[in-house]
């Protein structure tokens, strides 16, 4: 415990986090904030934490374990968002230490978790990578986008690639499954698979190594991860933030919701991106690429292949087209035969 802390109970923590949000929150909001908190309360209540300065990362990976096994993975983690914007409030008044809140990782959701409507659509990926292409070129944030839509991957995919991991000669990158070093992928060994991305993907791929943004660093297993932090490797939730930041619309067009930016709780670096209605977590994206792959008229079972999903889970949670999008394939496929 950091001599930097002031004594806080658990209630008094609760308590003071709702306060310092009923201005800013709706009352069911609230009201649904509460709940979810007075769930970890019960949970500190039965490991006997009384005072919010002891928590850690250990004890936090505890709570997630503990409260899982309850509740849909959809719900948990909405529940981890409030339970980790808590702690970076209790963080501000010294309550617990800072980076606490970064410590708490919500698992992967399952395939078809999330709403079935919510993807980044074909025009929205296009006009950010546009924007990105033309003022932050080979940035991490550009990198990041570009390697999610372009082939489909999920969060737990993306971090665990490394340097060594390209294949310059073929333009594409190998995913591995590596648990012993800290990344594995959602389907374990059978995950494992190269990914063709091509010159002009690869190439943002490549420069993105020299950027002045990407921080060169080493993770904790001497691995050299392409995605960092200051830190190394980030975290599942470090590349949901970003990609959450990453799809405002404000950030490569105007804001659709009339909102002043001076006013608004999700941009900035003091900012909860996850606040803004418009913007989309690594599934959407996963979801809008593979509607995108199947629009192209890419065969489902080469995107199953390539995505690393079951053609049934394919067309039940993924596919997104309309019957009019879906006629429109059927008819490029049959070509001459009409």
């Amino acid at each position: 415990m950091s001599d930097d802390l002031e004594p806080l109970s658990v209630t008094e923590g609760i308590e003071r986090f709702l306060q310092a949000r009923e201005s800013e929150l709706a009352d069911s909001s609230l009201n649904n904030a509460r709940t979810r908190l007075n769930y970890f309360q019960e949970w500190t209540v039965d490991r006997e934490i009384e005072n919010l300065n002891t928590l850690t990362g250990r004890d936090l990976a505890d709570f997630v374990a503990w409260r899982r096994g309850q509740i849909a993975p959809l719900t948990l983690q909405k529940q981890l968002s409030t339970i980790r914007s808590a702690l970076r409030y209790w963080a501000k008044i010294e309550g617990v230490s800072k980076g606490l809140a970064e410590k708490l990782h919500s698992p992967e959701l399952p395939d078809g978790a999330e709403a079935r409507d919510e993807h980044l659509t074909a025009d929205e990926a296009e006009d950010i990578l546009q924007t990105l292409s033309q003022y932050h070129y080979a940035s991490p944030r550009h990198v990041m986008l570009s390697l999610l839509w372009a082939t489909g991957m999920r969060r737990s995919a993306l971090r665990s690639i490394d340097v060594d991991d390209l294949r310059p000669d073929e333009h594409a990158i190998v995913l591995k499954n590596r648990p012993e070093t800290g990344t594995k992928l959602k389907n374990r060994d059978a995950g494992k698979r190269w990914i063709y991305l091509g010159p002009q993907r690869y190439n943002i791929v490549e420069d993105s190594l020299d950027h002045p943004d990407r921080d060169d660093v080493f993770d904790e297993y001497g691995r050299e991860p392409l995605l960092t932090t200051v830190n190394g490797r980030p975290t599942g939730d470090t590349i949901y933030t970003r990609v959450n930041r990453a799809t405002q619309p404000c950030e490569y067009g105007e804001c659709p919701h009339d909102i002043d930016p001076k006013d608004c709780d999700a941009r900035g670096r003091d900012g909860y991106p996850s606040k803004c209605p418009s913007s989309v977590g690594p599934h959407a994206i996963r979801r809008g690429a593979i509607t995108d792959h199947l629009n192209k008229n890419v065969m489902p079972e080469v995107v199953s292949e390539r995505c690393d999903v079951s053609l049934a889970v394919l067309y039940k949670h993924y596919d997104v087209r309309t019957d009019q999008e879906k006629m429109n394939v059927r008819k490029n496929s049959l070509g001459e035969l009409l």
